[in-house]
């Protein structure tokens, strides 16, 4: 009945809107069949396409629906850089702070060097923290571990701003700054400054034990030895929250995230005009595509924003390395005179 009532109000939006793109009937049609031949009770993907803030399109695979809380993984990367965004907005920390100063622990030559502005950017050259846990680790790495992790090591990859390389261990760090800076935990943070002012009623942070109303398990395995890391993935939220989150960077609701993108981005490495700034990847364009993805043990997640279009697009999946769902819908998408999307998926491979 729920997915009926929305195919009904999707088809009255599109009766009453102004024409976006003429062949709509036929890629709802085109994407009701593949959803209605996927296997019904199993692992399965939950869509969303809304433009300008109303539904173009929501579906899901039996048993999930639109409030699932699916781990969002690295697409956490957007809301973790938002808690920067809002503290340096406050005037409690500067994005060029050297984040020794946030994180003595560090060794002073990395602590002096990088900057925040480094670890939002993924130019930290910080190693990564994946490498550095023992083979005889059984405990789940949490943030300060990774902190630990790193103090013993005086050097990065590379000078800091010298070049793009994705890292997970700069988000954790990034949540620990905003721990210290706010005097709160990374949960408490988040929660209220994100998903309190913004409605996102259902929306949490990952803490172990702790409950996750209409939580979605992953498979084949839920959890790993990363899997308890706050700042690079550790969100879950559900298409009903997240498009309250699309809604409020569309409308500058916390920060203007154009000028914030604006002021980050730093170039990809041999991706040329291709940037990255504050959990967004950017693609050349035109059409400039803003997107992000996000891959652990158990899920697959996809957000894509056209601000020129005011589209936008998330795909979450509680299966792991489940991203060929979403490249077959990026192409009925195409084939019904959307954007071409398919740009994203050289980048997503970055971040493997």
């Amino acid at each position: 009945m729920y997915l009926q009532s929305m195919r009904f109000l999707t088809g009255l939006i599109l009766l009453l809107t102004s024409p976006f793109l003429y062949a709509q009937p036929a890629f709802i049609s085109r994407l009701d069949s593949f959803f209605h031949h996927q296997p019904a009770d199993s692992p399965g993907f939950v869509l969303s396409i809304e433009k300008n803030g109303r539904p173009l399109y929501r579906n899901a695979t039996h048993p999930l629906d639109s409030t699932t809380n699916f781990r969002m993984a690295s697409v956490t990367k957007q809301f973790t850089a938002m808690g920067i965004l809002l503290l340096e907005k406050a005037g409690v920390l500067h994005i060029d702070d050297p984040i020794g100063h946030w994180l003595p622990e560090l060794p002073t030559r990395v602590g002096n060097q990088v900057h925040i502005r480094h670890l939002l950017t993924h130019s930290s050259g910080i190693l990564d923290y994946e490498d550095l846990i023992p083979t005889s680790q059984t405990t789940q790495v949490l943030d300060a571990d990774v902190l630990r992790l790193l103090s013993t090591h005086d050097s990065t990859l590379f000078p800091p701003g010298s070049r793009f390389r994705y890292s997970n261990s700069g988000f954790c760090l990034l949540a620990l700054i905003i721990e210290r800076a706010s005097h709160k935990s990374y949960p408490e943070y988040i929660r209220d400054n994100i998903f309190l002012p913004l409605h996102m009623d259902s929306s949490t942070v990952y803490v172990p034990g702790a409950r996750i109303p209409r939580r979605a398990m992953g498979y084949p395995n839920d959890q790993s030895i990363t899997s308890a890391t706050k700042g690079d993935g550790g969100v879950y939220t559900s298409l009903n929250d997240y498009a309250k989150w699309t809604r409020a960077l569309q409308h500058n609701t916390l920060i203007n995230l154009s000028a914030a993108i604006k002021k980050l981005r730093f170039p990809i490495t041999g991706n040329p005009g291709s940037y990255y700034a504050a959990g967004w990847f950017l693609t050349p364009g035109p059409p400039l595509i803003l997107f992000h993805s996000g891959g652990t043990s158990g899920f697959t997640n996809f957000v894509v924003q056209l601000p020129g279009d005011g589209l936008s697009i998330a795909f979450f999946s509680n299966l792991a390395d489940n991203s060929a769902p979403f490249r077959i819908i990026v192409n009925i998408l195409k084939d019904s005179n959307f954007a071409d999307l398919t740009p994203i998926f050289h980048l997503h491979d970055l971040t493997r």
